[in-house]
């Protein structure tokens, strides 16, 4: 019985990276070239998490149950953990590719903070089954210009453009999307759906294509999925800037990055905070929308500061930094 595989799957904390360090002797994790960096200090902590139970990675009986008496590991069915239908070389080619876009959205999230224009070509990958714009949008249309009913036209040159537009506009809206499709211009009217926050949604997936005023390399290994994205535009902006964020300090975190600089949930979040302290973390930044996972499992010693976007992130290290953290909104503890 101690051999037989289970259906669960096991999340444990795994490794941190200091994504202000190096991965090897002289290999720093992250490298500007092309632009001004500056001398940083103290940690910015990327956290993750290890799961057992996938394809090819499977979990026996007796580490399911070492899962369920440990205090810091989840057992989770394993259909919600991993797709059935993939083979261990699909899940590892799309967390690849969750990394891969993550490190672009940090980097145009860190530029777009620091007031630096990124151009950007919205190209539509695909569109979710029942949004906006379903039926409407095709894989390949180019996104040129956007109208809404009150505020005229506007010319997409970023994604921040069009996340600011329609962050003004409410749901419901009739939106006009000026079309590039085969090589010929055409204009699309889409009803748009609510982002829960008062604006609205066109129910798209977008393949950026951006265009950096310098070059921004990633020395990752072994690490997949786009949890990182929070952390690595933090550790941008620390080399960009004369001032150190941390001020010395260990600060974790985790939360995906979309190009407009917004700060999405993660999986895993218990396991991640449980890694960073085990690592000397004090702070740990975590996505507003895992609060709930979060109340009632804060390690001893780790404080836990809510954030919502790239600018909230900024502003938790700059008070980190003054030490006077006590107006920070924070996931409750308790």
């Amino acid at each position: 019985m101690l051999f037989v595989t289970p259906p669960y799957a096991i999340q444990s904390p795994g490794p941190t990276v200091d994504t202000l360090g190096d991965v090897d002797e002289d290999v720093p994790l992250i490298t500007v070239e092309g632009a001004e960096t500056y001398p940083t200090d103290g940690e910015l902590l990327l956290t993750t998490v290890s799961t057992r139970g996938g394809p090819g990675y499977p979990a026996t009986a007796a580490q399911v149950v070492a899962g369920w008496l440990s205090g810091s590991t989840t057992v989770v069915p394993r259909e919600s953990a991993f797709d059935p239908d993939q083979t261990r070389e699909e899940v590892q080619e799309e967390s690849s590719l969750q990394m891969s876009s993550s490190q672009t959205n940090a980097t145009v999230a860190a530029l777009t903070e620091l007031g630096t224009d990124v151009p950007t070509q919205l190209t539509v990958a695909g569109t979710s089954p029942h949004g906006a714009s379903a039926g409407l949008l095709e894989s390949g249309d180019r996104l040129l210009s956007i109208s809404t009913p009150d505020g005229g036209q506007t010319e997409l040159t970023s994604f921040a453009v069009l996340d600011d537009v329609l962050g003004r506009t409410p749901p419901g809206s009739t939106v006009t999307l000026g079309v590039e499709r085969g090589g010929e211009e055409t204009t699309v009217d889409v009803v748009t759906g609510d982002d829960g926050k008062g604006g609205s949604l066109l129910g798209v997936m977008i393949s950026p294509d951006v265009e950096l005023p310098f070059e921004v390399d990633f020395a990752i290994e072994n690490i997949g999925g786009p949890s990182a994205g929070l952390m690595l535009t933090l550790a941008i902006i620390d080399k960009l800037t004369p001032e150190q964020l941390t001020n010395g300090e260990v600060v974790a975190g985790t939360g995906t990055v979309d190009l407009a600089g917004d700060v999405g949930p993660i999986g895993g979040i218990r396991q991640k905070m449980a890694g960073a302290v085990r690592d000397g973390a004090t702070l740990f930044l975590a996505p507003v929308e895992n609060c709930d996972e979060v109340t009632g499992h804060v390690p001893d010693g780790l404080e836990v500061i809510a954030v919502d976007t790239v600018s909230d992130a900024v502003t938790a290290l700059e008070a980190v930094g003054a030490g006077d953290t006590g107006d920070l909104p924070r996931c409750p503890a308790s």
